[in-house]
């Protein structure tokens, strides 16, 4: 790097696990500049081979890199390339820095000498070099690694976190799907609201203040006198909404289940909607994901024949030690992973009734019409007319996630399930977790709902242990 950045810029140097995590933030720095050190673009020669979503991204950072220096002289690489010459950029505006390599070996330079060969270290160093050639340039380095970060804090260094990706500021602002009105509500909306009632269910065109913040398949819900309703429409000034369906009596079921609190029956709203394709439910352990979703692809798929199979698939990420290679087919090495899935089906199909004739005839007919798929096969398939649940679906990113969803096809209804305060994949937070993302940008689509599960009721224990551990 032989050119001083411009006057009042900051320059970025942007750690490995960044580009690995999203290629697109050589992008995303807008007006200001970026420097790579060698050590990056090592660790991306070699996270390159594979069919993992890392190495699919260490190869497209590589894509990316080499577009932007097409036709590029040496002379013009060291004074640093403009990133707009690439082809496209993806936050909405083109970028106007720099972006610089390391074209000078530091380590003869460095005010300190680092202990030990680690990458890390040899980016850190080259860090320290740069302070001191740049005095006058505030120099920051990006990183998802948190010990980095320290390290980099504790050598003064001013490092960050990649917080492009990041959907919310506050995991608390996230869509719940569900709204509570207040008790001057009907005092404030009554005087120019009309009512009217289609095949049994009551509507209602509101107009007023709490109108515009409202979205479509959003619940709303009044207290006092036990409301609820469903928003269908929304315009600039006024919204049609519809009083739900009430599953929590017993005359009112799913499969044989009804809901046992007021989101679970806005759930089975959602779930049993012909008209929505796409539901996203979040809600802690024991809050019943897995079981509404189950019963509601039961009930449509065999008794209404709306769909030809249920698709159950999870991301298989081991809580403990990974026990290793599991040897079958697809379904089979899949079976480990979809222990909810079991449990939950004897709860759906342990009636007793007909004996163990029929508790055997029931199995094989499920054993048809519910298939166990894997994640890592899903890339180039499409799914015609199937219920597809995808399950722990916190701990996959936004791209994994834009890649299922893009599989469905025509008369296909997807189902995301997960708890957010339950990620066990490195580098995804609650904020930057792929179901975070959907619940946020589905929001305000018409095909669309969701709903946050907030009551257990598994069991006292579970409840009890959800709340004090």
């Amino acid at each position: 790097m032989n050119a001083n950045p411009i006057k009042g810029k900051r320059l970025f140097v942007l750690d490995t696990n960044v580009l690995m995590h999203d290629p697109t933030a050589l992008f995303r720095f807008k007006e200001h500049d970026i420097f790579l050190p060698m050590i990056v673009l090592e660790e991306l020669d070699g996270n390159k081979k594979g069919s993992t979503e890392v190495a699919r991204n260490a190869r497209q950072t590589s894509r990316f890199l080499d577009d932007m220096m097409t036709g590029v002289t040496p002379e013009l690489i060291a004074q640093g390339i403009e990133i707009k010459q690439a082809a496209v950029t993806t936050n909405g505006g083109e970028s106007s820095g720099r972006l610089f390599f390391q074209t000078q070996h530091f380590q003869t330079e460095l005010p300190v000498t680092l202990p030990g060969k680690s990458a890390d270290n040899d980016l850190l160093g080259t860090v320290l070099s740069l302070q001191k050639r740049l005095a006058q340039t505030l120099i920051t380095v990006v990183s998802k690694d948190i010990n980095l970060r320290i390290k980099a804090s504790v050598l003064g260094i001013h490092a960050e976190d990649y917080n492009n990706d990041q959907v919310l500021e506050d995991v608390d602002l996230l869509y719940t799907g569900a709204g509570e009105l207040d008790k001057s509500f009907w005092d404030k909306h009554a005087k120019n609201m009309d009512s009217w009632v289609e095949s049994g269910h009551t509507f209602y065109r509101v107009e007023g203040p709490n109108v515009a913040g409202w979205y479509p398949n959003q619940f709303v819900y009044h207290s006092d006198d036990e409301f609820d309703a469903v928003v269908r429409e929304v315009h600039q000034d006024s919204a049609i909404i519809e009083t739900v369906r009430d599953y929590r009596s017993n005359h009112k079921t799913v499969w044989g289940i009804h809901a046992r609190n007021r989101e679970q029956n806005y759930a089975l709203n959602l779930l049993m909607d012909t008209n929505i394709d796409f539901v996203s439910m979040v809600g802690s352990a024991g809050t019943g994901k897995t079981l509404l979703a189950l019963a509601a692809g039961l009930e449509q798929t065999l008794e209404k024949n709306l769909y030809r199979e249920i698709i159950m698939t999870r991301v298989t990420i081991p809580v403990g030690e990974d026990i290793g290679f599991l040897p079958g087919t697809e379904e089979e090495k899949m079976t480990p992973w979809m222990g909810a899935l079991m449990d939950n089906l004897e709860v759906l199909t342990g009636n007793g009734e007909g004996g163990s004739w029929g508790r055997a005839a029931t199995q094989d007919i499920l054993a048809q019409r519910i298939k166990i798929r894997s994640v890592n096969f899903m890339r180039g398939r499409t799914f015609l007319n199937r219920f597809v649940i995808i399950d722990e679906a916190q701990n996959l990113t936004s791209k994994q996630l834009k890649t299922l969803i893009t599989r469905a096809g025509p008369g296909t209804k997807l189902i995301c399930l997960g708890n957010i305060a339950q990620i066990d994949t490195p580098y995804l937070t609650e904020t930057t977790s792929g179901l975070t993302y959907v619940v946020d940008r589905f929001k305000g689509w018409a095909h669309s709902g969701h709903v946050t599960l907030r009551r257990g009721e598994r069991s006292r224990l579970a409840d009890h242990a959800s709340e004090i551990l």
